[in-house]
């Protein structure tokens, strides 16, 4: 019952191995991993290996932590929506009145949402081993990083799937799951990388202790979802569409939100007592009043005790000891925004389509321009304030800490960088919501957009200088991260170090500021202004032309046809 004959199990893996996005996603990951592999295979036509072998080592550790950061970001994609999708197609009270043990439910959803990459680690394996006959590493080596990437696959699953059942929709379920699998992915990326001059010990922790700590929190979070389904406390007489936020209030362990202080106000602004005034926008109202919390504030109140508590130990280490590497900690940052960004966006017109309005708001006197500037600003609004949380310390570091003070523009550049993250996660997302049909799908175009933009180029540049050094210069591997604001904040010259610049005066700091260095984050700024003015015009067209005529012209074709004969 638990597999071979788990009707939920079968029929999720018939559902989703036969959509064409599995093989296309197959294919387009192969060629990338076979592609990465060809690019660093040795080009000499007679191979020393006992001279270099470090280099098929390097490649080896490039290929397994890319697969480790890529199925860290994909499983809760695949599986946070593997409860919460039954809640949102009010499916879950007939599932569980099934005669199905929950013990089954919960293994069928996990299985059916981890297959597709189990595919993908699979068949990525003997592309591997053809590094093997180089040399540098051994079978053991790869046997240990695949036993610790197939382990925390299925705890980050299990992760996902529990966030799905305290949540009732996809997208807060995913947050919280990105949130929580964060350190973790962090920490395993770190353990291989520190452990790598020790190659059997790290061999022994990988096939050890860390399927040790995976099966732990598999299990114990197996138990909990499964319990839940038996006592569903979100389903039955006793639950309900709608949250009321003052009671959850009462009940909440930790952070509370008021809506009537700052800066809870700022994106949980008072419940609407009036009538709205004249001029304003009823769609940024009603997104910003209702929609984000019609189904509790759980999620904001994790996501931002968690983001804390992650960013504890890096505001302190690299805002107030290592301050020269205080770039890492806005990567951080932007890194926060990139995960949270695109939930609060990417259901914003996809939501109107599953509820059936999208007609109804098309036909309204609403401009194209209100419906979209509405949508973009209340979840803006939202996932800016969530990041703004972490950079709290950084006005404090800046007031106390004369180095940062001597490198205001550096600083003010960070900020900036910061804010066209946010803008262009939200309006990336909403343009993916623009064009998808489901929130779902919206999500995951959304993610793979910004993976591509954000954390692509600089990885292509970290390549391309480890293996084509001497041909490709280093101007050229900057211009290929313009798109990145990983790569600008790393890129921005702060000279923490100088001591005559620490104890330079205002006006001798700005005076000695060779504005060259800045020309990388000038061109992401560039990049970054057209590509949002893009999205926002191809949206524009697309609700004046596409969609606003096409549906009031079927509108008006129904009402003709609904007019007797007789009054023609």
């Amino acid at each position: 019952m638990y597999f071979l004959e788990n009707p939920v199990l079968q029929r999720e893996l018939l559902v989703n191995l036969r959509m064409p996005r599995s093989f296309w996603l197959l294919l387009l990951y192969q060629a990338i991993l076979g592609g990465i592999v060809y690019c660093a295979w040795p080009r000499q036509v007679r191979l020393d290996l006992t001279v270099g072998a470090g280099g098929n080592s390097q490649l080896v550790d490039l290929v397994f932590l890319g697969q480790y950061v890529l199925a860290s970001l994909m499983a809760p994609s695949f599986a946070a929506g593997a409860v919460s999708g039954e809640k949102e197609r009010k499916t879950y009270e007939m599932l569980l009145a099934s005669p199905i043990a929950p013990e089954s439910i919960v293994i069928g959803k996990l299985i059916a949402a981890l297959t597709h990459l189990a595919m993908l680690i699979v068949a990525s394996l003997p592309v591997v081993m053809l590094c093997l006959p180089l040399g540098g590493i051994s079978f053991y080596e790869v046997l240990a990083a695949y036993v610790m990437l197939i382990f925390s696959v299925i705890a980050f699953g299990m992760i996902s799937v529990a966030c799905g059942s305290f949540f009732p929709r996809t997208s807060s379920s995913l947050v919280v799951s990105y949130l929580v699998i964060l350190p973790l992915a962090l920490l395993g990326v770190l353990f291989w990388v520190s452990f790598r001059e020790y190659g059997e010990t790290r061999f022994q922790l990988a096939v050890t202790v860390v399927p040790g700590i995976a099966i732990a929190i598999s299990t114990a979070l197996f138990y909990m979802i499964s319990a839940r389904m038996i006592y569903p406390q979100d389903m039955g007489s006793d639950g309900t569409d709608v949250v009321d936020l003052e009671n959850e209030n009462e009940t909440a362990v930790g952070l509370v939100l008021s809506r009537d202080q700052f800066p809870d106000r700022l994106f949980a602004p008072p419940i609407r007592k009036t009538l709205m005034p004249d001029g304003m926008n009823p769609i940024y109202d009603k997104e910003l009043r209702s929609e984000i919390f019609g189904q509790g504030t759980l999620m904001l109140r994790l996501a931002i005790q968690i983001s804390m508590v992650l960013a504890m130990f890096l505001m302190g280490w690299l805002l107030f000891i290592e301050q020269h590497l205080a770039a890492w900690y806005f990567c951080f940052v932007v890194l926060f925004n990139v995960l949270v960004g695109p939930v609060f966006s990417a259901g914003s017109i996809t939501s109107e389509r599953e509820r059936q309005t999208l007609d109804l708001l098309l036909t309204t006197l609403i401009t194209p321009w209100q419906i979209l500037f509405g949508k973009l600003i209340s979840g803006l609004r939202v996932s800016s304030v969530l990041t703004l949380f972490l950079l709290w310390p950084v006005f404090l570091a800046v007031c106390l800490s004369p180095g940062f003070r001597a490198n205001l523009l550096p600083m003010f550049c960070y900020f900036a960088v910061f804010c066209f993250t946010c803008l262009t996660t939200a309006n990336l997302a909403l343009f993916c919501s623009t064009r998808c049909q489901k929130t779902s799908t919206s999500l995951i175009a959304a993610y793979s957009i910004i993976l591509l933009l954000y954390l692509m180029p600089p990885a292509v540049a970290v390549f391309a200088n480890q293996y084509y050094g001497n041909s490709v210069s280093e101007e050229t591997a900057k211009a290929l991260t313009i798109t990145s604001p990983f790569a600008a904040n790393l890129l921005i010259p702060l000279k923490i170090d100088s001591l005559a610049n620490v104890t330079a005066g205002f006006t001798n700091q700005w005076a000695q500021i060779d504005l060259r260095e800045y020309w990388h984050f000038g061109a992401y700024v560039l990049f970054t202004l057209v590509l949002n003015g893009v999205l926002l015009g191809v949206m524009v067209w697309m609700f004046h032309s596409r969609w606003r005529v096409s549906k009031v012209t079927v509108g008006v074709e129904l009402a003709i046809e609904t007019i007797p004969t007789d009054a023609h």
